[in-house]
């Protein structure tokens, strides 16, 4: 007959593991041990290693065994700490939120933090509401992505682009001036001087920064603004598809008939948008029309041609956020600031030289 393994524990009843979960109550009693000293070895408490090995071990499988889960919330109240952040961005299908939501992953999973994600949809109304059950459900503080503030709370707020003045939260910003001017630059030293311009959404955060550079950007280097080459965006299937849009505006922009030989796109993903309308309509890119984008989302690299942008850091920018609303909730009395990063030229193919007459 074969030995048993020391200090294994028995098979958990059947109808314990048939009925119902199994609580802390039920494997105390079945180890025949206290429920404190349960909970301290499965909570890994420092006070256990004062146990002996062998109760620790058999404590351990015997959980293992019967299938045992924590009450979660009665943990928290035990705790004090819920280890759970809030985020919230506009759309979580959109290339520039979902890297950042990458940084912000990898930082919070190492650290052990859960955390609830909701994208809004630009919808006020919306943001309130996530943001009261976020708190109703134990969130220690919120990340906002590219979201204004739209409720006063007592927890701590680290929000990722331009979200309001409050001074009471972090917030992490890119020197959108700084973008805009390398970008024309960039055209500008290639020899464009009819450029279109997609303006950003009306609602978006970044649009009011980047537009009132433009102009100003535009100037300095003798560009004229000319109207008919401005294209504002437009949202399409709830906001879902940003190439979508900046394809409908680029058919926008080509039935004006102006002449432009470079297109500055408010993001990269309308400016892909933008290339394979041109593509379409038998354009050569860069021969005809150079293509600038702003972010550096993944598929700026991946398209063909390849997509001259404005890089944001933004799996660093995500990964910047959880760290900080990491280190303010361990911290209250820290107190809030502002975070400007210096975005940077990526030079690719989309963009070249004017062609000579």
């Amino acid at each position: 007959m074969p030995r048993k393994p020391k200090n294994s524990a028995p098979a958990a009843p059947p109808e314990l593991q048939a009925n119902r979960p199994v609580s802390l109550k039920d494997l105390a009693a079945y180890l025949g041990l206290s429920r404190s000293t349960v909970s301290l070895v499965l909570n890994n408490s420092p006070v256990a290693q004062g146990l002996a090995p062998q109760t620790r071990e058999r404590i351990l499988l015997a959980a293992k065994k019967m299938g045992y889960r924590p009450n979660y919330f009665a943990r928290m109240l035990n705790n004090k700490r819920s280890f759970m952040v809030g985020i919230m961005s506009p759309d979580l299908a959109e290339g520039y939120d979902s890297e950042i939501l990458n940084g912000i992953e990898l930082t919070l999973n190492e650290k052990d933090y859960l955390y609830f994600v909701s994208s809004h949809h630009w919808n006020s109304e919306r943001i309130v509401k996530r943001m009261d059950e976020f708190t109703a459900r134990g969130a220690e503080g919120f990340i906002l992505i590219n979201t204004p503030v739209e409720r006063t709370t007592h927890l701590p707020i680290v929000t990722i682009g331009p979200s309001g003045s409050g001074a009471s939260y972090t917030r992490i910003l890119v020197d959108n001036r700084h973008g805009i001017q390398l970008s024309i630059d960039h055209l500008h030293g290639l020899g464009h001087r009819d450029i279109a311009f997609f303006r950003g959404h009306q609602n978006s955060s970044d649009t009011e920064a980047r537009w009132k550079a433009t102009m100003e950007m535009a100037q300095q280097y003798g560009i004229n603004m000319e109207h008919e080459l401005q294209v504002q965006l437009e949202r399409v299937d709830n906001g879902l598809n940003p190439v979508q849009e900046g394809y409908m505006a680029c058919e926008k922009l080509l039935a004006r008939k102006r002449k432009f030989t470079a297109l500055m796109a408010f993001n990269d993903m309308t400016a892909i948008g933008a290339l394979r309308c041109l593509r379409d309509h038998k354009y050569e890119i860069p021969g005809q029309v150079s293509i600038m984008g702003f972010d550096d989302v993944l598929a700026a690299s991946m398209i063909e041609p390849t997509l001259t942008t404005i890089r944001q850091p933004l799996a660093a920018m995500g990964r910047m956020a959880a760290t900080k609303i990491m280190d303010l909730i361990q911290n209250p009395e820290m107190a809030p600031e502002q975070i400007e990063i210096k975005p940077e030229l990526v030079v690719r193919k989309s963009t070249g030289p004017v062609a000579t007459a």
